[in-house]
């Protein structure tokens, strides 16, 4: 069970220790599905006399643990808890009586399994090319501890290094900055380094043959060759998007912002790992009409992996900010109408997910409760569509302008943070108080903060959004319900209406339906 009431889903002593850096030197065997190799990691006390350092694991193999206290390696004692079903092994590692703000380094040899949930390995047959594997992981919310032992939560922000060895002519790709690349007989060892701090759930590999196409200077797209033309032509537009993204909140920080389509049988949407965005393949719909999943993770590089939820309870500060800034994005690039027509369909995909869950679940609160669960078993829309109401809220409350000003404030308060719900509120209502009058200061006294963060079901407040951009949508629908039954239907419509709609615009008309 959890030892701290730091992160309800981590093992780790988080109250008496903390991850600095990590360094990872791995090797890929594809006959075993396994990774094998070492993490090193550096960390600090944080009070004195610390005798243990604990980090969590799940499904991996501990072969042998050395500890540095300032003298050289040496062999270490070393325990691992009963798994919990949920959040697997405290693996604890003995220190000699660790001092507050000392250095210590824990090199941890060890080898993943196929049980282990952050990494899956493809067959050649569920690739696009069917000649050679593929490897991928996916680390969120707490799948990292299968990949490398380590203090799996989101309130440690660390930096790491690695070094991965894979048979040629595979590449290996890293949610961080590509430093060199060596042959080694019949492997290639590629290196990386990320400097920015992350949580652990962002560090992810990617090991396959892979291409590669420049977008511009900072921006690429990577694939399987097969396919790389059509990604590189659907994925144009990723240096407009990042340059919007920077005039809307601060510049990018993480050097480069890469795109990885995953070969078909990836199963996720998306993933904001940094400078190397994961996304699913069906997104290469030929007409650039799915690439708001793009302008979502890119707005990831701010909320999210620059400022971190603390822990899986405040999710929404993640996801709400991210959905709220995709449509700011999305407004950009397309207009106002745009956002309105996101925001219509979020609603509705709220609405059914609070219906499925049950009104009264308290899964559907801003900010739930999570003793005991599996992160995993509490995803919905409601920290994307619940928390990004609440900001679209304040923003109709205290006006666009006040609003950009508060976003920028943020994210240069807390960049390099991780922190909580009760952060951000206390964040609002100092701005409030610094920098506006008592009118507005009054409005944000008005608003039920508790509610929005801790009453299960729909917000608290109704919202009515702008039916304009909506209405060629319900009248399409309209004329064509009315005609039905009509035999020679098919003459009164132009194929036109429906194909110079937007892709939001048509997804209404086929609900409306």
């Amino acid at each position: 069970m959890p030892v701290t009431t730091i992160d309800p889903n981590s093992q780790a002593n988080l109250d008496e220790t903390t991850t600095k850096h990590i360094h990872l030197d791995l090797s890929v065997d594809f006959d075993r599905s396994v990774l094998v190799g070492s993490a090193t990691l550096t960390g600090s006390a944080i009070k004195d006399d610390v005798a243990t350092f604990t980090v969590d694991a799940n499904h991996l193999v501990i072969k042998g643990v050395s500890v540095d206290q300032g003298s050289g390696f040496a062999a270490a004692e070393y325990t691992l808890s009963e798994a919990h079903p949920v959040f697997g092994h405290a693996l604890n590692v003995s220190l000699t009586g660790a001092k507050k703000d000392a250095e210590f380094k824990v090199k941890i040899e060890y080898e993943t399994t196929k049980e282990s949930a952050g990494i899956q390995v493809l067959t050649p047959e569920q690739t696009l090319g069917k000649k050679h594997p593929f490897l991928f992981t996916q680390c969120q919310a707490i799948h990292a501890r299968s990949l490398l032992p380590c203090q799996d939560s989101p309130s440690i922000k660390l930096s790491y290094s690695a070094d991965i060895r894979v048979p040629k002519p595979l590449t290996a790709l890293m949610s961080a900055i590509s430093t060199s690349s060596r042959d080694d007989g019949e492997l290639t060892v590629y290196s990386f380094e990320q400097k920015i701090t992350i949580p652990s759930y962002l560090i992810a590999i990617a090991i396959g043959n892979l291409a590669k196409s420049d977008i511009s200077d900072r921006c690429a797209v990577w694939s399987e060759p097969e396919g790389i033309e059509a990604c590189a032509w659907e994925f144009a537009e990723m240096e407009t998007i990042v340059q919007t993204a920077e005039k809307l909140v601060t510049p990018y920080s993480w050097g480069r912002y890469d795109l990885l389509i995953l070969p078909p049988s990836f199963p996720y949407g998306g993933m904001e790992n940094p400078c190397l965005t994961f996304v699913t393949p069906t997104l290469l719909a030929g007409d650039r009409s799915l690439t708001d999943v793009v302008a979502h993770e890119i707005a990831h590089s701010w909320s999210g992996n620059l400022i971190t939820t603390s822990n899986w309870e405040h999710f929404w500060l993640n996801e709400g900010w991210t959905t709220f800034l995709e449509r700011k994005i999305v407004a950009a690039l397309h207009g106002e109408d745009a956002r309105q027509l996101s925001y219509v369909l979020g609603y509705k995909a709220l609405q059914a997910d609070i219906d499925l869950l049950g009104n009264d679940n308290q899964l559907t609160a801003l900010n739930p409760k999570l003793n005991d669960v599996d992160p995993d078993d509490s995803y919905s829309r409601v920290p994307y569509e619940k928390g990004a109401l609440l900001l679209y809220y304040l923003e109709q409350q205290l006006g666009p302008v006040v609003f950009h000003h508060i976003t920028t404030m943020y994210v240069r308060e807390f960049a390099g943070k991780s922190i909580t719900t009760s952060d951000f509120h206390s964040f609002i209502l100092r701005y409030v108080h610094h920098y506006l009058d008592p009118v507005d200061e009054k409005k944000i006294a008005a608003i039920d903060f508790e509610a929005w963060f801790t009453k299960p079901g729909m917000p608290p407040v109704d919202f009515k959004f702008d039916e304009a951009p909506q209405q060629a949508a319900f009248d399409l629908a309209s004329r064509w319900w009315d005609a039905r039954d009509v035999a020679d239907a098919h003459t009164k419509f132009d194929a036109k209406e429906l194909s110079d709609m937007s892709t939001t615009q048509k997804v209404i008309f086929i609900q409306t339906l």
